[in-house]
């Protein structure tokens, strides 16, 4: 069975998957299926998988006032 959910994204990952071709589009679906799959199902806690999202974040040059600037965005 197939649900659809909606996800925010910043502006660069939602250029690039709409410039994507259907082919490439479906490909990032499904990884992104087995991702949030795996995150859900790992049995680690919300907290613990966070902290690991935000190391990778903070490795990739996301900086607090960043974080901040995108979540003042609405």
């Amino acid at each position: 069975m197939e649900d659809r959910i909606t996800v925010s994204v910043d502006s660069d990952v939602a250029r690039a998957y709409r410039s994507a071709s259907d082919s490439e589009r479906r490909k990032l679906d499904l990884l992104i299926n087995l991702h949030l799959r795996d995150v859900t199902e790992s049995g680690k806690s919300l907290r613990r998988t966070m902290s690991e999202i935000s190391r990778k974040a903070q490795r990739r040059g996301l900086t607090p006032e960043i974080l901040q600037s995108i979540l003042d965005e609405e």
